[in-house]
C-alpha cells in the first residue's frame, strides 16, 4: 500500500516527491482504496533538529536507546536526539562517515566506528571520552550491554581488516582480542546479554563471552549480493533468538543455552561441548531486497528495497547513487515467519529514486518481547521503528485503536468506526469527530433518515451542534426527518430552530401527520405558533391542504389562544372531544355553521346543544343546515333527532316543522308518531292522515280521523283493520256521539265475537238489553252465557252503587237544610258607628293573629248588619224610623224600602213582557205564600233592594 504525505511530529508536513509526468488515475486509485487492507503501523517523518541537521548532512546509520536516539552522519557527527527529533547533543566524533553506532542497555554510553578506522566512545551524562584507532575503515561496533555497570568497559569492533576485535579493560589499560580474523571484512555485529553475533563474507557466527567460547556458524545464504553493497542485517530480539536478514533471505536462529546466575550476580552459560547449538526455527526467501529486519510481536518488520533495474547485479555493481534514479519507493512490510505477508506500506522518502538498499537503514527501540499478546501491544510498550535515508528519519509505530478508527473514517467504514468508538476504544473525545464525519458521510450518500437517527447519539448535549445540523438539514430540504429527534430540553434550542422545523413539516404533506404529533408533543413554551400558522394558512382550501394538516394548525390556533379558528377546523375533522372543547372555552357562539358536522360527531350530543343555545341558533337555521348540507351522512335523520328533542323541551317551538316531523316519525320512530300526533296541534291533519295510510299505520290512522271528525270511518278502521273492539268501544265512548255507538253496534253484529265483547264493554254506556235486542235470531255467540252473567253481574252492581248514592245525596240535602234553618232562626244584630269601628279593631287583631285555612273552615252565616240604610246610607240612630233587616243583613229604613219598591213596579209595568214575567213570578209565590198561610192574603212581601237586583 502505498502511503500518503506524512506530517512530521511537530507539525510540519513533509513533501511527496513524484516523478515528473506521472499521472494516476483517480478512479483506479478509488479501487485498490476499497482492497486495500488497513495498515499496521502508522508512519510520521521526524522533525525537530532532523530537518536542518540533514539539509548540510546525510544522515548514515541510526541507534536507539530508551530515552535517546543517536544519528550518525556522512560527516563523522555523532547527534543526540530527543524522541521529538530535537538535538540534545552532538559528538564531532570522526572525520569520515559514520558507520556504526551503538548504546549500552543503560542509555549512558554510546560508541561509535567511522571509516577513519577508529572507535569512539561518550558518555552521555559525564565529560568521560573515549577513543581507539585501529587504522582500517570499521564497519561494525557494540557495546557490551552492561557496559556502563561493568568495570572491564567491553565491546567489539570490525570492519575492512577483517578482524574482529574484543576491547576489554584490564589493570594496565584497555587491551584487545581477536576473536575471529581470516574470512573478510566483519559486516555486522551485535551484542545480547553474553552472546555476540557477527557477519563476515562467509557467513554469521555466533560467540558466548561468558564461556569464551564460540557457538555456532550459519552460512551465508547462496546467490546473496555480496556483503560490501547489500549489507546483511543482526537483530536479536530476545536473549536466544538472532533474526536475520541477508539480501533476499530471511532466518530466524534459536540459540540453545543454559543460562545460570552466578554468585556475583553475573549469567553463567553452561553448553555441552562442540555439539551444534543452533536451531534455524524459520528461514525464507523474499522477492525484494532487505535494507532491514526488525521483530514485530510472533511476525517481523522488513524494510524492503525495490529495484528499478531488470538486472540485479547491475543495481548492485556500484555503491554511488546513479544520477539517472530508477529505484521505487522503499516498502515496509509484515512478514509472518512462514513470508505470508500482513501489511505492505510504500514510503514517500525524499530523492528515494536515487538511493541505494545500502542507503536505508532501520533500527527500533528496546521492547519487552512479553508485551505483545493476543496481536495487541501492551499500552507504553509499543515498539518504535526508525527508517533512516540520507535525508530522511521516518518514525514508524503500530496504530492504536485511534489509528484505526481514523483509517475506518478514511476508507468510509464509519458504522465500524462508531462500534470502535462506543466500545471504549480511544478517546471519549472521538465520539463527536466520529458522529460528525459519520454524519457528513450519510448526508453524501443522501441517507438522511439514518443520519436523522444518529444525531441524538452524536450531538448529545451540544445546542449550538444541533442548531447547526438543524439548519443544515434544511438548507437540504430534509429537515422533516430530524424533527423526531430533535430535543425540546437539555439542550433546549431557540424558538427559530424549533419554528424552522415545524415549518418544514407543514410544507411536506408526507409529514402532515408527524406534524401533528410533534406539536402536541412539544412544549408550547418553546416556540412561537404565529410563524407556523402564517406558513399554513395560505394552504387552506387549496389541495395540499389535508386532515392531518387541519388539526395540526387547529392544535397551532389553540396554542395561540384562537379558539374559535381552532373549533372551526376541529368541527370539520370531526372530533370526537369538540364538545368538551366547546364547553371548555364558551364557543357556544361559534356553533352556528357547524350544525352539520356537530351532528356527525355525536348527534345527540349535538341536539342538546343546539337546543339549549336556541336563542343564538334558531330552529330554522338548524333545520336548513340538515337539509342543505352536502356532506355525506343521514341528514333526515339527524334532522328527526333534533326536532324530536326540540318538541320534548318546547312543543311550539319548532311547530312550522312538525308536517316534516310527522314523515320522520315515520320514517325513523313510528313507535312515537301517535303521542306526537296527540300532542301537537301544528300539523294538517290531510297531510298527516296521508302519509299515516301510505305506511298502515292503523291506529295513527283511527287518531287522524277521530281529530278530522270523521268518527264512523276511523271507526270502521278500528273494526275492520286493527280488530279491536275494546279500542272501538273506548274509542266512541270518547265522542259522546249516540250515533256513532248505534254504528258500532250494526258493523258488530255481523261478526258474533266482537258481539260478545261489546256485551262485556258496554256496560256504563249502553244497556245490554238493547243490544241484546238487536242481535239477529241464530247469531251464535261464543261464551254467551258467561257474558250475560257478567253483565247481569256488573248492572247489578252498578243498580247499588245507583241507590247508595242517592241515600246519600238525600241524606247530605236533609242535613244542609236543617242546618240552613237553624241559620234562619238566628237573630241578626245592628250595630252602631262605635259597635262598627270596635268590630273593625277587633278584626284586624283576629287577623293578625290567626290565619284559618280556608277549606276547613265551617261555612257561617252574617250574623252581625250594617249601622247605616243601603238606600240612603244614614245611620239608622239619627232618624225615628222603623228599620226593617233581611236575612242577607242588609238593613233599610222602612219608608226608603217602600218608597224604592214602588219605584221598581211603576219601571216594570212601562218595560213590558220581560217585567211581567217577573212580576207573575213574585205574585205566584205570594199565593203560594198565603196558601201556606191557610188560605189567607196578606201584603205583599218587602224583598232586598240590593239582592233581588242582583239576581235580576
Amino acid at each position: 500500500m502505498q502511503m500518503p504525505p506524512f506530517p512530521s511530529e511537530n507539525g510540519v508536513e513533509g513533501d511527496d516527491e513524484r516523478e515528473e509526468g506521472e499521472d494516476v488515475d483517480d478512479e483506479e486509485e478509488e479501487e485498490e482504496e476499497d482492497d486495500e487492507d488497513e495498515p499496521r503501523l502508522k508512519y510520521q517523518r521526524m522533525g525537530g533538529s532532523i530537518p536542518s541537521l540533514l539539509s548540510g548532512d546525510s544522515a548514515s546509520c541510526i541507534a536507539v536507546a530508551d530515552r535517546m536516539i543517536a544519528l550518525g552522519t556522512y560527516d563523522g557527527t555523532v547527534h543526540i536526539l530527543d524522541f521529538l527529533g530535537n538535538q540534545v547533543k552532538e559528538f564531532a566524533a570522526h572525520s569520515a562517515a559514520v558507520n556504526d553506532l551503538s548504546f549500552d542497555i543503560e542509555g549512558e554510553y554510546i560508541g561509535s566506528c567511522s571509516d577513519d578506522g577508529s572507535v569512539v566512545l561518550n558518555s552521555l551524562f559525564t565529560d568521560e571520552k573515549l577513543k581507539f584507532e585501529y587504522h582500517r575503515p570499521l564497519k561494525a561496533v557494540a557495546l557490551d550491554p552492561d557496559y556502563a555497570r561493568k568495570s572491564c568497559r567491553r565491546f567489539v569492533t570490525g570492519g575492512l581488516a577483517g578482524h574482529l576485535n574484543f576491547n576489554t579493560k584490564k589493570w594496565f589499560g584497555y587491551k584487545d582480542q581477536v576473536l575471529h580474523s581470516g574470512e573478510g571484512p566483519i559486516h555486522a555485529v551485535k551484542w545480547r546479554t553474553s552472546l555476540i553475533a557477527w557477519a563476515n563474507d562467509m557467513g554469521i557466527k555466533v560467540y558466548d563471552a561468558a564461556n569464551d567460547q564460540r557457538i555456532t556458524f550459519i552460512e551465508r545464504p547462496r546467490g546473496s549480493p555480496h556483503p560490501e553493497i547489500l549489507l546483511p542485517h543482526l537483530v536479536w530480539q530476545d536473549d536466544t533468538l538472532l533474526v536475520i536478514g541477508w539480501g533476499t533471505h530471511v532466518k530466524i536462529a534459536a540459540i540453545r543455552t543454559n543460562l545460570n546466575k552466578g554468585a556475583n550476580g553475573t549469567y553463567k552459560h553452561v553448553t555441552s561441548s562442540n555439539t551444534n547449538q543452533v536451531d534455524i526455527v524459520a528461514s525464507f526467501q523474499t522477492s525484494y531486497y532487505i535494507s532491514g529486519i526488525a521483530p514485530f510481536g510472533d511476525a517481523l518488520v522488513v524494510l524492503a528495497y525495490i529495484s528499478g533495474e531488470e538486472d540485479g547485479e547491475k543495481e548492485f555493481s556500484s555503491t554511488i547513487p546513479s544520477r539517472q534514479g530508477n529505484a521505487q519507493r522503499p516498502e515496509v512490510r509484515i512478514v509472518s515467519w512462514n513470508n505470508d505477508e500482513l501489511a505492505t506500506d510504500a514510503l514517500p522518502v525524499h530523492g528515494f529514486e536515487h538511493y541505494k538498499a545500502k542507503d536505508y537503514s532501520l533500527a527500533h527501540a528496546p521492547f519487552s518481547g512479553s508485551s505483545y499478546a493476543g496481536g495487541q501491544w501492551a499500552a507504553g510498550y509499543e515498539p518504535i521503528y526508525y527508517i533512516v535515508s540520507p535525508k530522511d528519519v521516518i518514525i514508524a509505530k503500530p496504530r492504536d485503536a485511534e489509528d484505526h478508527i481514523a483509517w475506518l473514517l478514511q476508507h468510509g467504514c464509519h458504522e465500524k468506526a462508531l462500534a470502535a468508538v462506543e466500545a471504549g476504544q480511544g478517546r471519549s473525545e472521538l465520539l463527536d469527530e466520529v458522529g460528525s464525519r459519520y454524519l457528513d458521510h450519510l448526508i453524501v450518500e443522501r441517507k438522511y433518515a439514518e443520519a436523522a437517527s444518529l444525531c441524538p447519539k452524536f450531538l448529545q448535549g451540544s445546542a449550538t451542534a444541533w442548531e447547526r445540523w438543524v439548519f443544515h438539514f434544511a438548507h437540504l430540504r430534509q429537515l422533516p426527518v430530524l424533527v423526531p429527534y430533535m430535543p425540546t430540553e437539555n439542550p433546549r434550542l431557540r424558538d427559530t430552530a424549533y419554528e424552522v422545523a415545524l415549518v418544514a413539516l407543514a410544507t411536506n404533506p408526507s409529514f402532515h401527520k408527524d406534524l401533528v404529533s410533534t406539536v402536541k408533543s412539544w412544549p408550547r413554551v418553546i416556540y412561537s405558533a404565529l410563524p407556523v400558522i402564517s406558513a399554513i394558512e395560505p394552504q387552506l382550501n387549496t389541495s395540499s391542504m389535508t386532515d392531518a394538516l387541519k388539526e395540526a394548525l387547529a392544535e397551532l390556533y389553540v396554542t395561540n389562544g384562537q379558539y374559535d379558528k381552532a373549533f372551526s377546523l376541529y368541527a370539520d375533522l370531526m372530533k370526537p372531544d369538540i364538545f368538551d372543547f366547546i364547553e371548555r372555552h364558551n364557543l357556544q357562539d361559534s356553533i352556528r355553521e357547524k350544525v352539520v358536522q356537530l351532528m356527525i360527531v355525536d348527534c345527540k350530543q349535538a341536539a342538546n346543544l343546539l337546543i339549549q343555545n336556541r336563542d343564538l341558533i334558531t330552529p330554522s337555521e338548524v333545520v336548513s343546515q340538515l337539509l342543505n348540507t352536502r356532506n355525506k351522512c343521514d341528514s333526515r335523520y339527524f334532522l328527526h333527532l333534533y326536532l324530536h328533542s326540540l318538541f320534548e323541551v318546547n312543543p311550539h317551538a319548532g311547530k312550522e316543522f312538525h308536517d316534516m316531523q310527522v314523515e320522520l316519525y315515520v320514517e325513523y320512530d313510528p313507535k312515537m308518531l301517535l303521542p306526537f300526533l296527540r300532542s301537537s296541534q301544528h300539523y294538517m291533519l290531510e297531510k298527516a292522515y296521508e302519509i299515516c295510510a301510505r305506511k298502515d299505520l292503523l291506529r295513527e290512522q283511527v287518531f287522524v280521523l277521530g281529530r278530522m271528525g270523521n268518527s264512523k270511518q276511523a271507526l270502521a278502521v278500528i273494526i275492520n283493520e286493527l280488530g279491536d273492539i275494546e279500542e272501538a268501544v273506548e274509542f266512541v265512548t270518547m265522542q259522546h256521539d249516540d250515533d256513532l255507538w248505534e254504528e258500532l253496534i250494526h258493523q258488530c253484529l255481523n261478526k258474533p265475537e266482537m258481539v260478545g265483547v261489546l256485551l262485556e264493554h258496554t256496560v256504563g254506556n249502553l244497556d245490554p238489553l238493547y243490544i241484546v235486542n238487536m242481535v239477529p235470531n241464530g247469531l251464535e255467540i261464543p261464551r254467551l252465557r258467561d257474558r250475560l252473567v257478567k253483565i247481569i253481574t256488573d248492572y247489578r252492581t252498578e243498580t247499588s252503587l245507583r241507590h247508595g248514592c242517592n241515600d246519600i245525596l238525600k241524606a247530605d240535602s236533609v242535613n244542609l237544610l236543617v242546618k240552613y234553618y237553624n241559620e234562619a232562626k238566628r237573630a241578626v244584630c245592628l250595630s252602631n258607628e262605635e259597635d262598627v269601628a270596635r268590630s273593625k279593631r277587633d278584626a284586624n287583631r283576629a287577623s293578625q293573629t290567626i290565619t284559618p285555612n280556608v277549606r276547613n273552615m265551617d261555612v257561617k252565616s252574617k250574623t252581625r248588619g250594617d249601622g247605616r240604610c243601603c238606600m240612603c246610607f244614614d245611620p239608622f240612630s239619627i232618624q225615628n224610623v222603623s228599620v226593617v233587616v233581611f236575612f242577607c243583613c242588609h238593613a233599610y229604613h222602612t219608608t226608603c224600602l217602600m218608597d224604592s219598591t214602588e219605584t221598581n213596579t211603576i219601571s216594570k209595568k212601562e218595560t213590558g213582557t220581560a217585567s211581567e214575567g217577573l212580576y207573575e213570578y213574585e205574585e205566584e209565590e205570594e199565593e203560594e205564600d198565603a196558601d201556606d198561610n191557610g188560605g189567607e192574603a196578606t201584603d205583599p212581601q218587602m224583598r232586598c233592594i240590593l239582592c233581588t237586583t242582583a239576581v235580576s
